[in-house]
């Protein structure tokens, strides 16, 4: 996929924009939005991710539009599991709901900066060391594994990562809200707020989930272009998802399943392309294993929006009947 540097500059340069947008919108004017904000938003972001894959299909080929599209997903649906987290967080620190989507936004800004970091050396290290497939498929296989058993979302699922505990130890802070200001003078001091805790929580923590996504978005895709702008557009509409479908969350009682089998079967793609690329000389003598089936993208798409579905209704059929006998 041949991407000119200024296709580069302008898709950066336009989601750098909406970001700020958005950023300087929330931040005027810090609120709880009503159900038809939030929709339109999510409405909105989708639209533009569609529109995105379309012209990637039209300019690159349906290949890459594929990819795309799988890519973006996949992310979707990886984010819709983050948002359990998000949740005990929120409810953890005791954020005002007014300010939980300011908090939200700043942390998925964080996110987006170390995410491009770990996409950067992802696909430096997938151009240097084809080995890395391995690990990238047994490592969401493993993870694949987790999901399936550890299938309940509830306070003890989440630990603080040690940042913050480092955070909460060592800087000056105050238990006081002020508005969503990360850092205030108290008494001629500068002190951090409970919202710096809040937002470098969600950082955090969005960073380690981008463990398991970015591996697992290199399964389908290998081109950087393609992974950034995916997770771009997934993250893009993670703070609307969680004011629209927080109530919804609850009912879908077989989201890490449903997960569970998506990252299992991209681990087995990354595992089977690996084969095919194979350089280590301890496996087929350093050979290629050319009988390693090459599972195509039309497939992925296909296997993805399959499983997500059955997870859906699934979940939602399980959730109905649990309310008809209530």
């Amino acid at each position: 996929m041949d991407v000119s540097p200024l296709v580069w500059v302008v898709t950066v340069s336009l989601t750098t924009a909406l970001l700020l947008v958005d950023v300087f919108i929330v931040g005027r004017r810090p609120h709880e939005p009503r159900t038809r904000e939030v929709a339109q938003h999510l409405a909105g972001f989708v639209g533009l991710a569609i529109a995105f894959g379309i012209w990637v299909w039209i300019v690159y080929g349906g290949r890459y539009g594929g990819e795309f599209f799988a890519g973006w997903l996949t992310e979707y649906s990886l984010s819709i599991d983050n948002l359990f987290i998000f949740i005990i967080i929120m409810t953890k620190l005791k954020v005002p709901r007014a300010y939980q989507q300011t908090a939200l936004l700043i942390g998925i800004v964080i996110a987006l900066v170390m995410r491009g970091i770990f996409i950067a050396l992802g696909a430096a290290a997938i151009n240097q060391f084809s080995w890395v497939f391995y690990l990238f498929g047994f490592f969401l296989i493993w993870t694949a594994y987790k999901l399936t058993k550890d299938d309940d979302h509830d306070d003890s699922q989440y630990d603080e990562p040690r940042i913050v505990r480092f955070a909460r130890r060592h800087l000056r802070a105050t238990e006081d809200w002020h508005g969503v200001k990360l850092f205030v003078r108290v008494n001629g001091a500068r002190m951090a707020t409970p919202m710096f805790i809040v937002v470098l929580s969600l950082g955090m923590t969005d960073l380690l989930f981008a463990l398991d996504s970015i591996p697992a978005i290199f399964g389908l895709t290998s081109e950087p272009f393609l992974v950034f702008t995916a997770n771009i557009f997934a993250l893009m509409g993670l703070r609307q998802l969680y004011f629209l479908i927080g109530d919804l969350l609850q009912r879908l009682v077989y989201l890490s399943y449903g997960l569970g089998i998506l990252l299992a079967f991209i681990g087995v793609k990354l595992i089977l392309h690996a084969m095919h690329e194979n350089q280590l000389p301890f496996i087929n003598g350093g050979e290629h294993i050319l009988w390693a089936p090459e599972i195509p993208i039309w497939v992925s798409l296909g296997a993805i929006i399959g499983i997500l579905s059955v997870t859906m209704v699934a979940s939602l059929l399980k959730d109905r009947a649990d309310r008809a006998r209530a």
